[in-house]
C-alpha cells in the first residue's frame, strides 16, 4: 500500500485516513476550513473538487455531508494515485473517483452544467511571484503554474448547474483578484468568512462562497479566529478538527 516517503495519517475524524508523502506537499488548516465551510451542501450533491491533491476535503466531505458523488481533479500523476488509494483506504469508492486530468480538459471526462457544488483550493501565488518550492510537486501545488485561478473559475462554472454552489480558500491578499475574477466569470460572491491565526492579527486567509448566476449580494461572516492568545486552538477550531 505504501510507498517510499508515505506515511499514513488519522484525520480523527470518523476514522478517516489519509496517505500522504512527506517530501510532498501535505494539507493543512485551509483543507480542513473549507471542508467545514462547505458542511451544508444539499442532501445529493454532485461534487467536483478542484485540485483534490491528496484528496483531503473529498475525503472529508464524504463524512461531513450527504453528498451522493464527489470527483477529485488532480493533474499530478502521482498524487492522484495516491489519492485513490487513500479513497480505497477508507472504503468510499461508490461516493469519490479521482481523475488525473488537467482542469483545462476537464470535458473530457465530465459533462457540462451537471454539478450542484465545486469546491477548490487552489494554488495560492502567480507564476512568478514569491519563492518557489524546488520539488516540482510543491511547485504545481502552490503556484499558478498548471492553471491559474481564471481557469479554475472559468471551468467550475461551465461544470456547475445554475444556481450551483462554489466554495474556495484562498490567501486574503488576494481578495481582490478572486472576487473580480468570479463577478467577472458569473459566480456571484455571496459569502465570505476571513480567518485569522490570533484574535489581533490580520488575516492570512479567506473561505469563500459563490453562486452561478446569482443576484448582488455579499454577506461578510463572523472571522474564524484559529488560536487563542496561549496558543491554543479556539473552541470553533476544536469543534471543526471534532475534539470536543
Amino acid at each position: 500500500m505504501l510507498k517510499e516517503n508515505e506515511r499514513i495519517d488519522d484525520l480523527e475524524y470518523k476514522g478517516l485516513k489519509i496517505i500522504q508523502n512527506k517530501k510532498g506537499f501535505c494539507f493543512g488548516i485551509d483543507s480542513i476550513l473549507l471542508s467545514d465551510f462547505a458542511k451544508n451542501i444539499k442532501d445529493g450533491s454532485y461534487v467536483a473538487d478542484i485540485g483534490t491533491g491528496t484528496g483531503i476535503i473529498s475525503l472529508l466531505l464524504c463524512e461531513k455531508t450527504n453528498l451522493s458523488k464527489i470527483y477529485g481533479i488532480e493533474i499530478q500523476k502521482d498524487v492522484a494515485e495516491m489519492a485513490t488509494r487513500s479513497v480505497k483506504l477508507n472504503n468510499l469508492e461508490d461516493k469519490i473517483e479521482i481523475l488525473n486530468i488537467n482542469v483545462k480538459n476537464i470535458f473530457d471526462v465530465l459533462e457540462k452544467n451537471t454539478f450542484d457544488v465545486v469546491v477548490t483550493n487552489p494554488p495560492y501565488k502567480k507564476e512568478n511571484t514569491g519563492l518557489k518550492s524546488e520539488e516540482k510537486i510543491n511547485l504545481i501545488s502552490r503556484h499558478e503554474v498548471e492553471c491559474t485561478l481564471e481557469d479554475i473559475v472559468k471551468q467550475a462554472y461551465l461544470l456547475l448547474k445554475d444556481k450551483g454552489e462554489f466554495y474556495m480558500v484562498h490567501r486574503a491578499e488576494r481578495l481582490v483578484d478572486v472576487l473580480y475574477t468570479l463577478r467577472k466569470n458569473k459566480l456571484e460572491p455571496k459569502n465570505i468568512r476571513f480567518v485569522h491565526s490570533k484574535q489581533n492579527d490580520k488575516p492570512n486567509l479567506i473561505l469563500i462562497k459563490a453562486v452561478k448566476n446569482a443576484k448582488e449580494f455579499l454577506k461578510i461572516e463572523s472571522p474564524l479566529i484559529i488560536y487563542k492568545e496561549n496558543g491554543e486552538y479556539t473552541e470553533e477550531i476544536l469543534k471543526i478538527y471534532n475534539k470536543i
